[in-house]
């Protein structure tokens, strides 16, 4: 192997899903609570610009833009949410689980 190869582990390709997922795992259920908010006004607006006196190419144009952020929002919220949510859900039946130790008599 040559020096101007990356080794298979340094490869960028290789660590971004990694750096991606550890990166979501850091934002909070609030973020994505936000996130999925904003696509409200882009749903809104993706329809709302029909009524503006313009082309319809460009009607066309705004709708695919404006209607592609509001998806984008909505896709990240949720897989923000499901992250956190997940880590949510973990908590609790570990706290359930721990309650359930607690309460059980001793034989």
């Amino acid at each position: 192997m040559s020096s101007n190869t990356p080794s298979p582990d340094t490869h960028p390709h290789n660590t971004f899903p990694a750096r991606f997922l550890a990166w979501l795992r850091g934002l909070s259920f609030r973020t994505g609570v936000v996130v999925l908010l904003c696509c409200i006004p882009f749903y809104v607006l993706s329809f709302a610009q029909m009524l503006l006196p313009i082309s319809v190419a460009a009607k066309g144009v705004l709708w695919t833009i404006l209607f592609g952020l509001a998806k984008c929002c909505q896709y990240a919220g949720i897989t923000i949410l499901g992250v956190e949510g997940y880590r949510r859900l973990k908590a609790r039946m570990k706290r359930k689980q721990q309650t359930h130790d607690n309460t059980q008599p001793a034989q």
